[in-house]
């Protein structure tokens, strides 16, 4: 008889999130993690970064807010990485007492699977566990594609360690969700910050408009943003490191007293496996089904180690449908309906199709749009050109996608979400009363131009 119905093997979002559900519905499981338990989102990712973007934006505020005068102001950096901290440990901690009060075993070491239902437990504690499933959630790690020189730049993972000043200028190379929000960072706070991104825009994965209006904004802010531009080596010199880079056929370089490699995350699962036993694979992905099972029978993998996208949000919601599975329970969320939200300043927000997703499609789309410009608590905040836009079917009516650039945008795209899962048309959102003065106004007056597009 197995020690365990599951083993999870990682206590991320994904993992701990799988673990809990399946605590509830009465499955007997245990965690193995060698690190603290959140992964990287509570701990090197998503939580301490928006506590320093936080932090920024705060001071930015009160540099540039009418009738405020900051002279004098100063900037204790480590404090705010001691706080960052506090904040990713006190989450941690709340884990462990959640596991404790679902009665989930947490074993502490590293994992290696020896064969389907037996897992190898090197560290703390030591020794070997069967379980009937087992599923992995291990996550992901800074990706290092082969760049000379690249050794000289930091990762995400040490450039949020802290340091004990602020570098007077960064070289951020990559311009997706982690660069730009690092970009933002070091720009509120006074650095030179020089953004390279290989593609033709920032945040290329999103709305082509979200990434071109950001290049903008940015650039207003001091931050020199180059697109299409291919990194070819970093070097040290006197002056600090400089990345030189390919723009449009020519060789170009600049310098910074740091660089950051933002190229995005790879797959982890070095080592999982023991010698024999591999599963099969999407490039660096575990390869997984519908079920999240791999090619291994009773062997699941969830979450970046699997998904083409990285996210803590998706990882948690496939852990819990994947245990629901398990219990032979029908899974409670939508994995084909993913919202992406961008810490940026203002804030970005997506979920479902774009218009450019509809065309590629062929599906008959319009799309209603609102600029912010009169939106009485933009012009409060002056956060700049702000937008937000709603896609529908263009025959029905029904919601398809919505893409939003201004503050608090990463708030309000639950409502968006739940609305397209649940076969909301753009009339039935519109008839939603909204306070005034909000910044959710603007998607009334987005949803009013869309609703104007659509047939009676």
């Amino acid at each position: 008889m197995a020690d365990y119905q599951l083993i999870v093997i990682g206590a991320g979002p994904g993992g701990y999130t799988a673990a809990l559900r399946a605590a509830k519905l009465g499955l007997h499981t245990a965690v193995i993690e060698d690190r603290e338990c959140g992964g990287t989102c509570l701990n090197r990712g998503c939580v301490p970064t928006k506590a320093l973007l936080h932090a920024s934006q705060v001071w930015s505020d009160a540099h540039h807010c009418a009738g405020i005068c900051a002279d004098g102001a100063s900037l204790d950096l480590p404090a705010l990485y001691r706080h960052k901290d506090e904040i990713s440990q006190t989450l941690s901690s709340g884990i462990e007492g959640l596991f404790r009060s679902a009665k989930v075993t947490l074993l502490r070491g590293r994992a290696r699977i020896t064969a389907p239902g037996c897992v190898e437990i090197t560290g703390q504690d030591a020794g070997t566990v069967t379980a009937d499933h087992i599923l992995i959630a291990t996550g992901s790690v800074p990706a290092r594609p082969p760049i000379p020189g690249l050794e000289l730049a930091m990762t995400s993972d040490e450039l949020l360690k802290g340091t004990d000043r602020l570098y007077r200028s960064i070289v951020i190379m990559g311009g997706g969700v982690i660069g730009v929000e690092f970009a933002t960072f070091y720009s509120d706070l006074g650095c030179e910050v020089t953004v390279i991104e290989g593609l033709d825009r920032l945040l290329p994965g999103m709305d082509r408009e979200l990434g071109q209006n950001l290049a903008q904004l940015l650039k207003k802010q001091g931050v020199r943003v180059f697109a299409n531009s291919m990194v070819q080596r970093v070097e040290q010199g006197e002056d600090g490191l400089t990345v030189h880079f390919t723009t449009r056929g020519k060789e170009d370089f600049v310098t910074g007293e740091a660089v950051l490699s933002a190229f995005g995350r790879s797959p982890n699962w070095k080592g999982l496996f023991a010698d024999g036993l591999q599963p099969e694979t999407d490039g660096r992905r575990i390869h997984t089904d519908e079920n999240g099972q791999t090619s291994i029978p009773g062997i699941y993998a969830i979450g970046d180690v699997s998904s083409p996208v990285q996210l803590a949000h998706v990882a948690a919601a496939q852990g819990t449908a994947c245990v629901e599975r398990l219990a032979g329970r029908t899974p409670s969320v939508r994995l084909d309906l993913v919202p992406g939200c961008v810490y940026c300043r203002p804030e970005i927000a997506s979920v479902g199709l774009t218009e450019a997703d509809g065309k590629a499609r062929d599906i008959p789309v319009k799309v209603g749009k609102c600029t912010l410009f009169a939106n009485a608590r933009t012009m409060i905040a002056g956060t700049g050109r702000s937008f937000m836009k709603v896609v529908a079917h263009a025959q029905t009516g029904v919601l398809l996608g919505a893409q939003l650039m201004c503050e608090h945008a990463t708030d309000m795209i639950g409502q968006l979400s739940q609305a397209i899962a649940n076969g909301m048309t753009a009339r039935q959102l519109l008839a939603a009363m909204r306070p005034h003065p909000t910044f959710e106004e603007a998607l009334g007056e987005a949803l009013e131009e869309l609703v104007a597009k659509l047939p009676e």
